[in-house]
């Protein structure tokens, strides 16, 4: 492990349309010590060849390549390969401002915290802001974590100096196992602390998975019984508070 060096895992599955944005993102931040894992999970378009590109001209950019088993194995094959104190999820089509890093890691160690996460903007497909910025809660708890997700994986940020690793569940079939990821890690210390300031921007494409809300339905209340051990009661109560802010968080 390397004090100070963030590593950024990056899973990238036919990501050529905002690949090259992703990763310009990344180059512009003010803070520099950091190194981006490419993890491309067995794409048929042009997305290896992009990455390739920028990993010979800047040596902290790394491409991993591996045949297809979704976003949890390609993070996880990243995440076994970083070398740094920081573990940061930026997926391929999201966008970090440039004082992303410099900025979470001072508020961190300001909140001597294992886990920080802040603010982000929602952008289209052509990267103009939709909607309103989602706000970080100033605190969360493990009892927060088991209503509903409350990092967004491009806005999170773990100091694995303190209890290792964490790796994805793979077993959760790439759904919800963000969440499965983010909430292991609040359970850590049971805290972690947001930065109202927006630092981020989350693409909303209108191919993404939560466009098919049955399905999404359905795996979220398996989560709540299966992962979290909630009874049905529970898990129904909070598969109703987690639909409730997904339509208040879309409707705006």
């Amino acid at each position: 492990m390397k004090a100070g060096l963030v590593s950024i895992i990056t899973p990238c599955y036919n990501g050529e349309k905002y690949i090259r944005e992703t990763i310009d993102s990344v180059i512009a931040q003010t803070y520099p010590d950091w190194e981006m894992i490419i993890v491309d999970d067995g794409s048929k378009d042009n997305s290896a060849a992009i990455v390739r590109e920028y990993a010979d001209k800047d040596p902290r950019i790394q491409l991993i390549q591996q045949a297809n088993a979704g976003s949890a194995a390609a993070r996880n094959n990243g995440i076994r390969r970083a070398e740094g104190q920081y573990i940061a999820l930026l997926d391929a089509d999201d966008l970090w401002h440039p004082d992303f890093l410099k900025k979470q890691i001072e508020f961190m160690k300001r909140k001597d915290a294992v886990c920080v996460y802040c603010s982000y903007r929602r952008i289209d497909e052509n990267s103009r802001e939709i909607m309103r910025p989602t706000y970080a809660k100033e605190v969360i708890t493990t009892k927060d974590m088991k209503v509903m997700n409350q990092i967004g994986c491009l806005s999170g940020l773990y100091d694995s100096s303190r209890h290792g690793k964490i790796y994805l569940k793979e077993s959760l079939k790439s759904i919800r196992d963000d969440y499965a990821y983010w909430y292991d890690i609040v359970a850590l210390e049971d805290r972690a602390f947001g930065n109202k300031e927006i630092l981020a921007d989350y693409r909303v494409l209108s191919s993404s998975t939560t466009g098919n809300k049955k399905k999404l339905i359905k795996k979220q209340y398996q989560f709540y019984r299966q992962y979290l051990k909630e009874n049905p009661v529970t898990a129904a109560i909070n598969v109703v508070r987690w639909g409730l802010a997904g339509l208040r968080k879309f409707s705006k």
